[in-house]
């Protein structure tokens, strides 16, 4: 089974406090983006990458690339303004429109080949499906001074990636520019058009690096040793 992946590194992350693109910090030994690349560099499964980039970045993207000599055939694509414009910028790069394609934050670098099988396992069968963890906190929905608690045992909290059949997914994302609907993630503009998406259980290791303390843990979890392709 073997799926197409979109990496999306495009964002300034400025959560992160961090200067310049965290894609660029260096985790114990090389650059955020590189551990997430060679998530899917590993993966026997994964046919190609597209990695989406900022344009003012590219060159630097490509010479990180090249000096880590990951053993893929990666398409680097210049993203746009918005990550939904990224995504869709990726889409158009690929030719197969029959493949299954993985839609990825390139600052989540601790997806496991394991849970990237699962995932491409269901999509395949049912043509959407995202990694997703149950949510652990109460959750309030505020409306005016009115407090709602709602009901844990049916929140997840979805993560990435997420994967589709292509013409599925490139459907959405055009049905969502002709609309000018922005969604929150790439299920939602599935989920608009009416078909469902999938819930693979994910793990909470698989966190977003957003902020400082994000990259606390993650230095945690790569000098413990328990980071697992």
């Amino acid at each position: 089974m073997e799926y197409i992946a979109i990496v999306l590194a495009a964002g300034q992350g400025k959560r992160m406090n961090a200067g310049e693109n965290k894609q660029f910090i260096t985790l114990v030994d090389q650059p955020l983006i590189i551990h997430t690349l060679q998530v899917f560099a590993k993966d026997a499964w994964c046919k190609s990458i597209v990695l989406v980039v900022n344009s003012r970045e590219k060159q630097r993207i490509e010479q990180l690339v090249d000096g880590f000599s990951l053993q893929k055939d990666i398409c680097i694509v210049e993203g746009g303004a918005e990550r939904q414009e990224s995504v869709f910028k990726g889409l158009r790069s690929i030719n197969d429109p029959e493949s299954l394609v993985f839609i990825h934050d390139g600052a989540r670098p601790f997806v496991t080949r394991d849970h990237l099988h699962k995932l491409a396992e269901v999509a395949s069968q049912k043509q959407a499906a995202l990694l997703a963890v149950p949510v652990t906190d109460t959750i309030k929905e505020r409306n005016g001074e009115k407090l709602t608690t709602l009901d844990r045992s049916v929140l997840w909290a979805a993560q990435t990636p997420q994967a589709f059949q292509f013409d599925l997914i490139y459907k959405a994302h055009k049905s969502a520019l002709d609309e000018a609907f922005i969604g929150t993630d790439d299920a939602s503009l599935v989920e608009k058009l009416g078909y469902p998406v999938q819930i693979v259980e994910g793990s909470y290791q698989n966190i977003k690096l957003t902020t400082p303390e994000d990259l606390e843990r993650a230095h945690s979890i790569l000098k413990s040793g328990i980071k697992e392709i």
